[in-house]
């Protein structure tokens, strides 16, 4: 319960600071808003109250131009406030005031109860909370690690440990988070990306629960606050708190925490929608719209569009981004359907956007990584083109490319070298880096990769939409049967596959990023659209860990190796600057690549770079093997492998645990310098030098169960 507060007072007191900001003696409240009439702040004393204990007005005495603010004395942490503004309702013309709405402050720091259907048939949104921000970091600082030498481990809060098989303590939480660090140092991973953590509904806009939950949480309501619904206590402000403990929690682990942000549109729809906080404040400004303001644009694909470039809203989310960097220590941002950023507000893209210039440039978010999802669902795909050299990419081509190649898809293997090589074609022409491009294979959106190998059509008739919802191209094979089964040689092939796949991920220049639960064949039932599940279906299934250990210890070696290896995570392109060339592409029996050809074989000789001065960073040359085809190939060692020392890594064809040989101490080349890869396979020899096989490599080993 909250304490009640004293009857407040208002006294006039200029701040050039959004939202409610705690002072000696009370808190100013301030507001954008260009046609308004009148705001008014009302105070609640408890969650549940549906009218408020007092309506404050803000003195139009002090409206700076659009600004209006009001210092209401005696309100301070743990105070629950609405908005409510006065002013002309015109639907057709895009104006949306309505003076009986109860609105959520955009830079609300934190939200407090559900929606309350009103007995005048407004609907009252969750509260907005007063927050004080201080905490004892006790010394946090951000790990700032280059993202050259980052693994990105993309995770749901909530299922990440929502499911019995756990074992932890607060399932479903940020506090349950922290109890799985162990198994994350374990992986080796060194960043969560964290799926929407901003504030979004639980119940819709009638109290009810969703026909379909939003269970991903990509309908955001309150950009500055995090999701209650994460958090373990119940009181009122707990999500601020318990948050900042796990992000405490994983910086003293060494991980960073990047989050996945949606500026691109809200959870208020279209004019179908309720009126919930923008429409109510300034709907013309903070929405793109057509028609005469009659409807809204919708190229985020969820009924409207942020107007993203005009200066108001730009100034919204750099001050949004500010805030996660300065009161919650926030390592970098994911931007979801990034290119709506990139919209002019007529909708056209701008190359030179405002508000990615600004974002890029901006200091306090210097040091932050800033990742774009660079396409919208209006069409725009800016893959290769999005922002300048501070902007990393979701790079979809190296998806779809590698998932061609590895299914056996002719006249692939040219795109293949690319995105190995770190996709030059992409980046280098806009003087961008490697670590520009973010590999994936799998993602939240989409198969995981068991099912990418276990599936051939998706299977989301638990969503409720016919299967008519999710992707129809998911470049999958099931191997003859479709979904789960009990032949061994199904299964054999399938894990083969999820190994070249995974070995072709971390042993590719960029910056790998790996979806939750691959690492132990997790799946979603070949549901590649699981937006709206709360269940099992998207539930992480720690019997996997056990179940699937030789997969689990083949993914922790490859990461490892990753970590310990320069050669792999270089920050510039291949293109022999050093007196030998980086890297030697040949066909199976070493003649020339017939790039235009249908081979689906592929030798690689990857060098290492100059020797670094610190000798426990040394690169090691790499060879790299691929047969994509159905059939077993004869392979011709280079000569450079003939002669030197070699030591076979990893064979994705091999039975555990000679698979993989994380010591880098398995067997030398056959002395005859040939070899027969099997069908789907990949083989991967490091070149040794005297002292490689006694010098310990970083110690991230961890109980085989993760608890």
């Amino acid at each position: 319960m909250l304490m009640k507060h004293p009857k407040p007072h208002v006294l006039p007191k200029s701040s050039l600071t959004f939202g409610p900001i705690v002072e000696e003696g009370g808190a100013t409240f301030t507001v954008y808003s260009h046609a308004a009439t009148a705001v008014r702040v009302l105070l609640y004393d408890y969650p549940h109250d549906r009218e408020p204990a007092e309506k404050i007005e803000m003195p139009a005495r002090d409206r700076w131009g659009d600004v209006w603010q009001c210092f209401v004395r005696g309100v301070g942490p743990g105070q629950l406030y609405h908005l409510q503004c006065d002013g002309p309702r015109d639907p057709e013309r895009g104006l949306w005031f309505d003076g009986g709405a109860r609105l959520i402050d955009p830079y609300a720091p934190a939200l407090v109860g559900d929606f309350q259907p009103g007995a005048d048939g407004i609907v009252r949104p969750p509260k907005g909370l007063v927050v004080n921000h201080e905490f004892d970091w006790e010394g946090d600082k951000r790990p700032q690690r280059p993202l050259s030498e980052t693994i990105i481990y993309e995770l749901h809060v909530r299922g990440f440990t929502r499911s019995p098989t756990s074992q932890v303590k607060h399932p479903g939480t940020y506090l349950g988070l922290i109890e799985k660090i162990p198994y994350l140092l374990s992986l080796g991973v060194t960043a969560v990306e964290l799926m929407p953590v901003q504030e979004f509904p639980i119940l819709g806009p009638d109290g009810k629960r969703l026909a379909r939950p939003n269970y991903w949480g990509y309908d955001p309501l309150a950009w500055f606050a995090p999701h209650r619904g994460f958090a373990a206590s119940s009181l009122p402000g707990a999500q601020v708190v318990e948050f900042k403990q796990m992000v405490k929690a994983l910086h003293a682990a060494g991980i960073e925490v990047i989050l996945d942000v949606v500026f691109n549109h809200t959870c208020e729809g279209n004019e179908q929608g309720p009126v919930l906080s923008f429409k109510g404040l300034e709907n013309p400004v903070y929405y793109l719209l057509h028609h005469g303001g009659r409807h809204y644009t919708n190229y985020s694909g969820c009924g409207n569009t942020v107007n993203c470039n005009h200066p108001v809203v730009q100034r919204l989310i750099l001050d949004c981004l500010r805030s996660w960097v300065l009161n919650y220590h926030a390592d970098g941002f994911r931007f979801d359907l990034a290119s709506i950023l990139s919209r002019n507000p007529d909708g056209t893209l701008n190359h030179r956007a405002p508000l990615v210039e600004q974002i890029a440039e901006d200091p306090l978010l210097q040091g932050t990584k800033i990742i774009a999802e660079p396409w919208d669902a209006g069409g725009a795909y800016q893959v290769g083109w999005f922002g300048g050299p501070r902007w990393a990419e979701w790079n979809g081509k190296y998806r779809d490319d590698v998932r061609r190649f590895w299914r056996g898809d002719a006249g692939t293997l040219r795109y293949l070298t690319t995105r190995l090589a770190g996709s030059s074609d992409l980046y280098e022409r806009t003087q961008r880096s490697p670590t520009c491009s973010v590999n994936f294979v799998t993602c939240h959106d989409g198969y995981t990769l068991n099912d990418l190998v276990s599936y051939l059509r998706k299977h989301n008739e638990a969503n409720g939409e016919g299967n008519q919802d999710g992707d129809n191209n998911n470049l999958s094979m099931n191997f003859g049967v479709e979904g789960r089964t009990d032949d061994p040689e199904v299964e054999e092939a399938r894990v083969r596959q999820i190994k070249n796949l995974l070995a072709t991920l971390l042993l590719s220049q960029g910056v790998p990023m790996l979806l939750a639960g691959d690492e132990c064949r997790r799946t979603q039932r070949g549901n590649n659209n699981a937006y709206c599940h709360d269940s099992r279906i998207s539930w992480f299934d720690w019997s996997l860990v056990q179940e699937h250990r030789d997969l689990f210890r083949f993914c922790r070696a490859l990461i490892r190796f990753r970590r310990e290896q320069p050669t792999v995570r270089r920050s510039t392109f291949l293109n022999g600057q050093h007196g030998r060339p980086d890297v030697e592409w040949s066909d199976a029996l070493g003649r020339p690549v017939d790039w235009h050809g249908r081979a689906m074989t592929l030798t690689c000789l990857l060098a290492a770079p100059p020797p670094a001065q610190d000798p426990e960073h040394r690169g090691r040359d790499l060879l790299l093997l691929m047969n994509a085809t159905s059939e077993p190939q004869d392979f011709v060692l280079p000569t450079a492998v003939r002669q030197g020392r070699w030591r076979l890594f990893v064979d994705t064809a091999a039975a555990p645990p000679q698979d993989v040989f994380p010591m880098r101490d398995g067997p030398a080349p056959p002395p005859s310098g040939r070899l027969i890869l099997p069908t789907r396979s990949l083989l991967c020899y490091v070149a040794v030098q005297p002292g490689d096989e006694a010098r310990p490599l970083p110690d991230l080993e961890a109980p085989e169960r993760g608890d």
